[in-house]
This record gives structure tokens, sequence and C-alpha cells, in this order.
């Protein structure tokens, strides 16, 4: 059996940090525990889960932080968390799996991070993180903000999940205010970190400099397919913001070039055309992304939604709105498979019930 140490840095997580380390209770065979300037009373509860707790002076470099952990490892293999992440415990019997017969020769466990959910609980947002990475291999956190680890050698997709559950927000304008300190520092940000900066720029509502950002990012032509995609959409929804109807549709249909549509862009034209109501249009591009295969592993964000529900109850009301009823409800009981107890569901039956007893 291979031996794991998580690592982990944190700042005033008082909150949760207990919830976090009692999730991966088990799990590692040590816990690095790097604290980057907490005032409150983490380093007290850190403690009672191990005596492996450093200071790291915060220097706006979330990399930084994450590679000092990790230089505190002494197993084979180091596993991150943030402290507003939790192992389910399903997810903890898997990863336990895996462990135990996890090759050697493996240099990196992919593992899917979930990080939005619906009321009732559900996934609506995730993707693959490098979370399993060989000690001593070479490989190293990049970024200041956004900061990842490139997978390199042998890579395994493992099985269990590591759950996002924030309780409060973070600071919005600090990654921001990184990437502009960085920039004028005089410091190139790489196609990632460009992507993220102008990802940052878009959540700002400065739409004119995310989309000078993004137009450059994809120009450039060094970006990884899924990022290209993802700059498409960013570009469509700042030409939108900024009242550029056709402009925004044009930045959809670009993601084409990079790849087969993914379900995500196709319910995002659905959209385009539903909310300018033009029904049939819409219905096509829902009906598409029914047929989009979903492969999480392609690394990318992942929306589950768009590969069933969403397209299925925007379809409702599509084919109600152009007076096909009979389909509609048809739709609707498709989305009932994916979400029996959503609320538009529930509407849609008592809505059709009324049509049919009129």
């Amino acid at each position: 059996m291979v031996s794991v140490s998580l690592c982990m840095i944190v700042k005033n997580e008082e909150d949760v940090l207990e919830r976090c380390l009692e999730s991966a209770a088990g799990l590692a065979d040590e816990i690095i525990i790097v604290d980057t300037g907490s005032t409150d009373r983490t380093r007290e509860i850190a403690a009672r889960f191990t005596d492996q707790i450093f200071d790291f002076p915060w220097a706006d470099d979330f990399a930084a932080a994450r590679n000092e952990s990790f230089s505190h490892a002494s197993m084979d293999y180091c596993l991150w968390l943030d402290a507003d992440d939790i192992l389910l415990e399903a997810d903890r019997s898997a990863f336990l799996a895996l462990k135990e017969t996890l090759d050697p020769a493996v240099s990196v466990v992919m593992a899917p991070y979930h990080t939005g959910f619906d009321e009732g609980g559900r996934v609506t947002f995730s993707y693959y993180r490098e979370r399993l990475i060989k000690n001593r291999a070479g490989m190293r956190w990049e970024g200041a903000v956004h900061e990842a680890v490139a997978p390199a050698g042998q890579i395994l997709y493992g099985d269990f999940a590591v759950t996002h559950r924030k309780t409060r927000p973070g600071d919005p304008d600090r990654n921001l205010r990184i990437y502009e300190a960085q920039l004028a520092a005089g410091k190139t940000l790489d196609p990632r970190q460009q992507l993220y900066y102008g990802r940052e720029l878009y959540y700002h509502q400065r739409y004119e400099d995310a989309l000078a950002v993004l137009e450059s990012f994809l120009a450039e032509g060094r970006g990884w397919l899924e990022n290209n995609i993802d700059a498409c959409c960013l570009c469509s929804y700042c030409q939108e913001a900024l009242g550029r109807d056709e402009a925004a549709l044009a930045s959809l249909f670009r993601a084409f070039v990079y790849d087969r549509p993914r379900a995500e862009v196709c319910c995002e034209a659905g959209r385009w055309f539903f909310v300018r109501e033009r029904h049939g249009q819409a219905a096509y591009w829902y009906a598409l992304a029914l047929t989009c295969p979903r492969d999480d592993r392609r690394g990318g964000f992942v929306s589950p939604d768009c590969y069933g529900y969403l397209p299925c109850i925007q379809l409702c009301v599509c084919y109600s709105r152009l007076g096909d009823q009979e389909r509609a409800e048809s739709f609707n009981e498709l989305a009932a498979s994916y979400k029996p107890d959503s609320p538009a569901v529930l509407h849609n039956r008592e809505w059709f019930r009324s049509l049919a007893s009129a």
C-alpha cells in the first residue's frame, strides 16, 4: 500500500477546518498544515489532528504556499485539500480502496471536484483536478492564483470525488488584485493564467477589458482545448452584456472550431434563441445538447444538468409555446427522470393536468 501526506494551506479557517480534517481522518499517513497568517483558532484546531504545523508568510501566491506544504511531505504521494473541502463517506471508501491498490508507477491521480449543487444537493458543476501527486517527482504548483500542477508521467483517473462546501464568501477582489499586481510588476501571464485573468475581469463587469484579454488568448493559439472553449463562452457573455447580441452568438459558435459541440455550449445557444422568443431554433440547440456525449475526463468544466435535465425542461417550454403540448409534456416527464422533485417539473405537471381537464 502506498503512503499519503495530506498537505493543506490555511488562513483563518476555524469555521470549516475541523469538518474537513474529520472527513479526511484515516486517509493520510501524515497531515501537513501550512498556515499563512491565521489570527483565529485555526492553529488550535489543526493541532488536534497533527503536530506538523508550519508558518509561511503570505505573499499573494497560492502556488508558493502549496509548494511549501508539499516540501514538508515525507510520504509517497501528496493529497491536497482546501479547508472548505470534504470527502463524503462513499468517497472516503473509494479513496481507501485506491490507496490499497495504487500502482506506485502512477504519477498523478485525477479526481472529480464537485463545486456546484442544486437545492437537492445534486452536483451541478464539476471538473477533474490533479488530486494525488507523487512526491519528489519534479512536479510543482504554478500560478499565483488558480494554481495547478501540470500532470506528467502515468496518469490514473480515480473514482473518489472531493466536495467543495463553502460556508461564507471569500474576498471577491483578491484574484484580480493579484493578477494586476503581477502585470504591474512586469510579469507575463502564461496562457492558462491569461484565461483566468480574463475570467476575473468578466466577473468584475469589465467586459471590454475581458474581451481584449480573452481574444488575445485565443489569437495566440497556445491554450489548452478546453480552455479555448471556455474562453469562447466567456467572450459570448461579455458581448451579450455589452448589448452585442449577434457577436455573442458568434462567439459561442466559435467554440465549435476547437472540437465537437459540448452540451454546455449547445444549452447556451439554446438560451440565446429562447430569450429572444425564437423557440423553434432554441429547441434545435436544446435537442442537440441531449445528443452530446458527456466525458468528464476531458478535463473541462462540466455542468451535468446540460446533459439531461436542463435541455429537457427547456424543450418542454419551447414546444409548449410552439403549440405542441403533447411533445412538451413528454419532455417534462423526461426532465422528471433526471430530477423527480424539480419545482419546475411539478408545476408543469399541474399545468398539463389543467389543460387536459379544460
